[in-house]
C-alpha cells in the first residue's frame, strides 16, 4: 500500500541534522505506518469496510474521500468487482469533482506561468490522481457487471473534469505521471464503452473527443484509438457523418464519408510506423488494402506498397501485393513484368500463388497467352503433393492459356492441337475441383468452340446451378448455347427468365442477346422494340456514370446499340432510320470500325458498291484484323469481277485465320472458289459454311469473357 503514495503524502520535518538521522526516522515511520496499514488491510479482509478506512486514514493521514479511493482500488485489484463498487460508492463524486478541478487548473497555471497561489480548496496533484483513478476503476468494475451506461457516464467525467480544469491541454511536464496514465486510459475506455453498450455514435464522437483534444497521449496510446476508430468506421455499418465545423481546418483535407475517414487514419498510422513511433502492425496495410480496394483505389494501395520501409516485407510477397494491385488498377502488363522478378531464379522461381497470378494475368493480355501458357505448366510442377485447390487451380488456368494460345496458332494443325490440349487440361481441372464454376464455365466454351454442344450445354447447366442464377454469364452462355442448337425459342426463355431475377440496372447484356434472339426468330419489330429499351438503358447509365463506353459498370455502350439497330433498320430497307442511327454512332469516338461496317453494309443493301467498298476500306485502316469488314470487302470484290477474285481470295483467308469458325467468310469463299472453277475447294467451303452456320450462336462465345 505504501508504494502507491507520493512523497505530497508524507511530509516529514526538514530540520533532520544529518541524512543518517532522516532515514532512521524515515524507516521508523515506515515501519510504524506499514503495521497499521496491515491492520486495515485485515480489518477490509473481515468486511468491516468503515473500521479499515479508519485505519488508514489514521495511518496514512488521508481524508475519507482518498481512504475510500485506496480501499476500493485494493478491492479491485484482488477481483472483488462488486466490494470494490460498493466502496467507490460510498464516495461522493459531486463534492471533490469541482475541488479537483480548481487544484488541477491551479497547477496548470502554475506550470505554465510560474506563478502559483495556494486555496484553501486545493487538493495535492496524487490525491487528485487518487481520486481520478478510483472514478476509472469504478467505470471498469460497472463495464465488468454490465452496466455499460453507468461505465460511460463515470468515465466521461473525468475527460469533463480535465477538459475543463485544463482547456490549453495536459502540461508536457506532466508526462509519465499518474494523472496522465489515468487520463490516457479513460480517454481510451470510453469509445470502447459505448460501442459494447452498441451506442455508435456516441463511440464516434467520443473517438473524435479523444483524438482532436490535447490530452497529451503518447504514441501508441493514440495509435490503438486511431486504429480502432478506423476499424470501426470501415467494418462499424453506421455512418459517421462529416466532423464538426470546429474540428475542420480551413484548406485541409475533410473526409466525406466513413470510408475516406478510416483511409486518411490508417495512413497516419502507417506514416507512425515508418517513422518508427509505432512497432510495425501488419493489420494495418491489410485494412488499408481492404478499404482502398473498395473505393477503386489500386493504384493508390500499389504506391503504399512500393513506400513500405525495405525489410518490413519480403522483396518476393512485395512484388506479389504490387502485382495484386497493379492488375486490379488494369495494368496487366505492368503486374506481369513485377511478378517476373519474383519468379526469377534468385527469388522465389517456384511460388505456386505468384504462378498462378502470373497464368491469370496472361491469360488476360491476348499478346502473353505464350507466357501463360508456360507459367501454367510450372504451376502444375510445383503444386503436385500441395492442396487440391492449387492443383485444380493451376490446370484451370494452363487450360485457359491454352485456349487464348489456339487463336493465335499459325496453321491448322497447331491450332487443333492446342485446342485438344485445352479441353483435355480443363476437363482434368474440372475432375479435380468439380464446384469451381469458373472452372465448369471456361470448360463448356472450349467444348462450345470445338461444336461439342451437348458438353457445353450440361457445363452450361452445372454452371448456373452454382451461381444460383445470381450470375448474368450463366444465363448468358446457357442462352448462346440453345441458340447454337437452332433452340432460338428456348434461349428466348431463359433471357427473360434472367431478366426477371435481375434488376434493371444490370440488363443490358441480356437484353442485347435477347434482340439478336428476336432477329435469329425473323421478330424485327419485337427486336426494335427491345433495342430501343436497351438504348434507354444504357443513355440512363452514361447520364449517371459521365461515360458512354463500357466503364463504371456498364456492360454495353451506347454506340454498340445504335449500331445494332442500324443494322436492324437496314435489313428492313428504312434507309432514314439506319442512317440516323449511323450519325448517331460517328458522333462517338467508340468502335469507330463497326461504324463504317454498319455504313458499307448500309451502301451495299442499296447498291451502291463502291461506295460500301469504300466504307469497309475505311474500317479496316482503323482496325485491320477487323474480321467483318474483310469477310464484306471480299465478298464486294468477288463480285466485281474476275480480276479481283485473288484480292476477295486473300481478305477471306485473312478472316478465317483469325476466326475459322465465321461460316461466312468460308461461304463467301466457297463462292470465288465457284466462280474460279474449282469446285471440290467450293463445296468444301460450302460444307464447312453450312455446318458452322447450323452450329452459330447468336452471338460469339468470347463476348462472355
Amino acid at each position: 500500500m505504501m508504494c502507491h503514495c507520493s512523497r505530497e503524502q508524507f511530509m516529514f520535518e526538514e530540520s533532520m541534522s544529518s541524512p543518517e538521522a532522516a532515514n532512521a526516522s524515515m524507516d521508523a515511520a515506515a515501519s510504524g505506518l506499514s503495521a497499521k496499514t496491515m491492520e486495515g488491510e485485515a480489518k477490509l479482509d473481515e468486511g468491516n469496510i468503515e473500521e479499515a478506512e479508519s485505519s488508514l486514514r489514521e495511518a496514512l493521514s488521508l481524508n475519507f474521500e482518498e481512504a475510500r479511493a485506496l480501499l476500493g482500488r485494493l478491492e479491485y485489484q484482488r477481483g472483488n468487482v462488486e466490494a470494490a463498487l460498493q466502496v467507490f460508492d460510498g464516495i461522493d463524486i459531486t463534492t471533490i469533482v469541482p475541488r479537483m478541478r480548481h487544484s488541477l487548473a491551479e497547477r496548470g497555471r502554475h506550470r505554465r506561468g510560474r506563478s502559483r497561489t495556494e486555496s484553501g480548496q486545493s487538493i495535492s496533484l496524487h490525491a487528485a490522481s487518487l481520486l481520478l483513478e478510483a472514478i476509472y476503476l469504478k467505470a471498469k468494475s460497472l463495464q465488468k457487471l454490465g452496466r455499460l451506461n453507468d461505465a460511460a457516464q463515470e468515465c466521461r467525467s473525468i475527460l469533463d473534469t480535465i477538459d475543463s480544469a485544463l482547456p490549453q491541454g495536459i502540461p508536457e511536464s506532466w508526462s509519465g505521471s499518474k494523472l496522465q496514465d489515468i487520463v490516457s486510459k479513460a480517454v481510451e475506455l470510453l469509445p470502447e464503452l459505448y460501442k459494447e453498450a452498441g451506442l455508435y455514435q456516441e463511440a464516434i464522437s467520443a473517438y473524435r473527443r479523444a483524438l482532436l483534444n490535447p490530452w497529451n497521449l503518447d504514441s501508441e496510446c493514440s495509435g490503438r484509438i486511431q486504429k480502432s476508430f478506423a476499424v470501426l468506421l470501415l467494418y462499424g455499418g453506421v455512418e459517421a457523418g462529416a466532423p464538426s465545423l470546429a474540428a475542420q481546418v480551413e484548406g485541409a483535407f475533410t473526409p466525406k464519408n466513413n470510408v475516406e475517414e478510416a483511409i486518411l487514419l490508417f495512413q497516419i498510422l502507417l506514416r507512425k510506423n515508418t517513422l518508427r513511433k509505432l512497432p510495425w502492425d501488419y493489420t494495418i496495410m491489410e485494412h488499408l488494402s481492404f478499404a482502398l480496394s473498395i473505393c477503386g483505389q489500386s493504384h493508390a494501395l500499389a504506391q503504399q506498397f512500393e513506400e513500405v520501409l525495405p525489410g518490413t516485407y519480403g522483396r518476393s510477397d512485395r512484388w506479389y501485393n504490387l502485382a495484386l494491385c497493379y492488375s486490379a488498377a488494369g495494368q496487366g502488363k505492368t503486374a506481369v513484368n513485377v511478378l517476373k522478378k519474383s519468379l526469377s531464379h534468385l527469388e522465389r522461381p517456384n511460388d505456386v500463388p505468384s504462378l498462378l497470378l502470373a497464368a491469370k494475368l496472361c491469360v488476360e493480355s491476348p499478346d502473353l497467352t505464350r507466357d501463360g501458357v508456360e507459367y501454367g505448366r510450372r504451376a502444375i510442377l510445383f503444386s503436385e503433393g500441395k492442396l487440391g485447390y492449387l492443383k485444380g487451380r493451376s490446370r484451370h488456368l494452363l487450360g485457359a492459356a491454352l485456349g487464348k494460345e489456339a487463336r493465335n496458332a499459325k496453321s491448322d494443325a497447331e491450332r487443333c492441337a492446342l485446342e485438344d490440349d485445352a479441353l483435355r487440361t480443363l476437363q482434368d481441372a474440372v475432375a479435380i475441383e468439380k464446384k469451381d464454376p469458373y472452372a465448369i464455365l471456361d470448360f463448356g466454351m472450349e467444348s462450345a468452340e470445338k461444336g461439342d454442344l451437348s458438353t457445353a450445354l450440361d457445363c452450361a447447366k452445372s454452371f448456373l446451378e452454382l451461381t444460383g442464377g445470381s450470375s448474368i454469364i450463366a444465363w448468358r452462355f446457357l442462352a448462346l448455347v440453345l441458340s447454337a442448337q437452332q433452340r432460338h425459342v428456348d434461349a428466348e426463355v431463359v433471357i427473360n427468365a434472367a431478366l426477371e431475377e435481375t434488376a434493371k440496372w444490370e440488363q443490358a447484356e441480356l437484353l442485347r442477346t435477347k434482340g439478336k434472339l428476336q432477329l435469329a426468330q425473323m421478330q424485327t419489330s419485337e427486336a426494335i422494340k427491345t433495342f430501343m429499351l436497351l438504348l434507354a438503358l444504357v443513355q440512363a447509365q452514361r447520364k449517371t456514370t459521365g461515360s458512354s463506353s463500357k466503364n463504371g459498370g456498364d456492360s454495353v455502350s451506347e454506340v454498340e446499340v445504335w449500331q445494332d439497330l442500324a443494322g436492324v433498320y437496314t435489313s428492313l430497307s428504312q434507309w432514314r432510320d439506319a442512317e440516323m442511327c449511323l450519325e448517331k454512332a460517328q458522333a462517338f469516338k467508340k468502335s469507330p470500325a463497326t461504324t463504317w461496317f454498319q455504313t458499307g453494309y448500309l451502301y451495299e443493301c442499296r447498291g451502291q458498291e463502291e461506295q460500301a467498298m469504300a466504307s469497309y476500306n475505311n474500317a479496316l485502316c482503323l482496325d485491320p484484323d477487323h474480321v467483318p469488314s474483310q469477310v464484306a470487302l471480299g465478298g464486294a470484290l468477288k463480285r466485281s469481277g474476275s480480276k479481283a477474285f485473288p484480292v476477295a481470295r486473300s481478305y477471306l483467308t485473312a478472316a478465317l485465320r483469325l476466326e475459322p469458325k465465321n461460316y461466312l467468310a468460308w461461304f463467301n469463299l466457297g463462292l470465288v472458289h465457284e466462280e474460279e472453277v474449282r469446285l471440290k475447294d467450293a463445296a468444301a467451303c460450302f460444307q464447312a459454311a453450312y455446318l458452322l452456320e447450323q452450329s452459330a450462336p447468336v452471338e460469339k462465345f468470347s463476348t462472355l469473357r
